[in-house]
């Protein structure tokens, strides 16, 4: 950059549908690096916002079910691979936001754990299903649904590794999910939203809102339309026990593990595809 040419600022925009909005409030707030330089602004978003996330993603939920799991482990192999090609901008991100010496490790660990999810896209329904003996003249088969949508609240902590924990293995089984990104950290997960829209991933299937979760997340777990919460990221104990309360009156399914894994690189396990699919068992006579 020469001397007399000033930057171009950055706004953090929400990703919904698809698209890069700002938010529907006007309001942003400044994002700052670790050591507390200024870094951007990143839009705040609002209930109106939140709602229409869960209408784009509700509108996702059909077609990305109905895609064959083939097609959703090439689209999340996909991903990867553009992450991949900005391996840098990520470390970058990620060593900005958070002022880590293992932003590599953790950038690596993203893209691997979504290399992982992907190769499990065929494979779940098989150990997650079940064939199952009866005392009939029937088949008995028992099979892994979505659940529909999912809210997932990213840690703030880890910037760009606890969202893909959280965003992967929701949509992978045929999911559509709203993050939170990380508040104090929300660039690296609009840089994840900038691949996400160039990854042949159909708009709609993952929406990302920045802001103040405590703002944004009563409503979620209020909204008739939101079928599951993972609240990973949520730290207040009281916060976590409102969002319980407001989800037990539609029924979610809710959801709670550590934040970051301990160990960076290991396989997170196949507890994150069982939480958010639903088991149908389909009855079917035989000799007949």
């Amino acid at each position: 950059m020469t001397e007399d040419r000033i930057g171009v600022r950055k706004t953090l925009k929400l990703f919904v549908g698809g698209a890069f909005p700002r938010s529907e409030s006007g309001r942003s707030y400044p994002v700052t690096t670790n050591e507390g330089a200024f870094l951007a602004n990143a839009s705040q978003a609002s209930r109106k916002d939140a709602r229409d996330a869960v209408l784009a993603a509700r509108a996702a939920v059909g077609p990305w079910t109905k895609a064959t799991a083939y097609n959703r482990g090439q689209v999340l192999y996909r991903v990867a691979e553009v992450m991949e090609g900005r391996r840098s901008q990520f470390i970058e991100e990620v060593s900005q936001a958070e002022g880590v010496n293992t932003a590599s490790t953790q950038v690596d660990a993203a893209i691997d754990r979504m290399v992982w999810y992907a190769g499990w896209a065929d494979k779940y329904a098989q150990v997650l299903g079940s064939s199952n003996p009866v005392a009939g003249p029937y088949f008995d088969f028992s099979l892994p649904e979505p659940t529909g949508v999912v809210v997932a609240v990213a840690p703030s902590s880890s910037s760009l590794l606890g969202l893909v924990s959280m965003v992967a293995p929701i949509i992978v089984t045929g999911n559509t999910v709203i993050a939170i990104a990380s508040q104090p950290h929300p660039a690296p997960a609009i840089a994840l939203a900038e691949v996400l829209a160039t990854s042949d991933l159909p708009g709609g299937v993952v929406n990302i809102l920045t802001g103040d979760p405590a703002e944004i997340t009563p409503w979620l777990a209020s909204h008739a339309d939101v079928n599951a919460l993972d609240l990973s990221g949520v730290a207040s104990e009281d916060l976590v026990r409102e969002l319980q309360i407001a989800a037990a009156d539609t029924v979610k399914r809710v959801h709670r593990w550590p934040a970051q894994p301990a160990d960076l690189v290991a396989p997170p396990g196949i507890d994150r595809l069982s939480a958010f699919v639903e088991t149908k068992t389909v009855w079917h006579p035989m000799g007949v």
